[in-house]
């Protein structure tokens, strides 16, 4: 199988890239270069160009890139540009997509579950609508950014992750350290409810999307077991082998990232079933979080 990847070298993107060559297959990175180099595709979603030649005749391709929604404070300027990376790209990959005389069979374009926005302790699936708040929007105009591929007769699956668990790196990378110190804990009011996936399953099921014809639209790749924010705080100090008691105080969240910022990613959250995966038979590696932060403190 030959694969095309946006993103191949962030936390996601290289992880799916790793596995899918030990697993034989040919991997296309899609890099931001004029020149790329043996084995790669040019492209720049600023500039609106894609070396399409070297796209041709790949069985799929995957759209990881964008800028992180977690990398900065929320200013307006940032905002705008969050939002840009993912409409932007995902038209012109899209777009260039549809355009080929061989084009890839199914497009597994990167999502979040951020689209539910905050929803309290309603159970979530792929068949409720958007909520409310800026990253709902982002994510509902990055996946509409794909109508060109889904038009030219495309399988386009919309991939709405989770927080991705990975000692390389993301949320859990950054939390590792002051829980190892023993000074982790619980932000907010430890009550809302934090949607995870495991980077194995995380990869496992962008495969299982790309070799699973049935599947298509938005999916959720989350644990089936999503847990409240107390009780991962617990569990990863429990991975750490150090006691999790000293919360983070909210003014502080608020002096650090700014109020919508925390508002949305850290004193909201979502309660999200992957009712898609499940349904099609989508086998999870690491469906418990207590060893699944077991396993990424392990090789972390």
């Amino acid at each position: 199988m030959r694969v095309l990847i946006t993103g191949s070298h962030g936390l996601i993107g290289g992880a799916l890239a790793a596995a899918l060559r030990r697993g034989g297959h040919e991997v296309t990175p899609v890099v931001r270069s004029r020149l790329p180099g043996p084995g790669e595709a040019a492209w720049d979603p600023k500039e609106g160009t894609a070396g399409a030649a070297a796209m041709e005749g790949h069985d799929a391709a995957v759209h990881l890139a964008g800028a992180g929604i977690g990398d900065h404070r929320w200013t307006r300027r940032y905002r705008e540009e969050v939002l840009a990376s993912r409409t932007r790209g995902t038209t012109l990959l899209a777009t260039t997509l549809a355009g080929l005389d061989r084009p890839p069979a199914v497009l597994v374009s990167g999502s979040a579950v951020g689209f539910y926005g905050d929803r309290g302790d309603e159970s979530l699936t792929e068949d409720d609508g958007p909520g409310a708040g800026f990253l709902a929007e982002v994510v509902r105009q990055w996946e509409a950014s794909t109508a060109p591929a889904e038009e030219a007769g495309i399988r386009v699956v919309h991939a709405r992750s989770g927080v991705v668990q990975s000692p390389s790196g993301g949320a859990l990378g950054r939390l590792l350290l002051p829980f190892r110190l023993g000074v982790g804990g619980r932000w907010g009011s430890g009550r809302q409810w934090l949607s995870w996936v495991h980077v194995d399953d995380e990869v496992g099921a962008i495969r299982h999307a790309i070799e699973n014809a049935d599947l298509r639209g938005p999916v959720n790749v989350t644990s089936p077991n999503p847990v409240r924010v107390g009780d991962y705080a617990r569990a990863l100090g429990r991975a750490v082998r150090r006691p999790a008691l000293l919360p983070t105080p909210t003014v502080a969240l608020y002096a650090l990232l700014g109020r919508q910022m925390t508002q949305e990613m850290m004193l909201g959250g979502q309660r999200v079933l992957p009712a898609k995966l499940q349904a099609s038979g989508y086998a999870f590696r690491h469906p418990d979080l207590d060893e699944a932060l077991g396993d990424c403190a392990g090789r972390g």
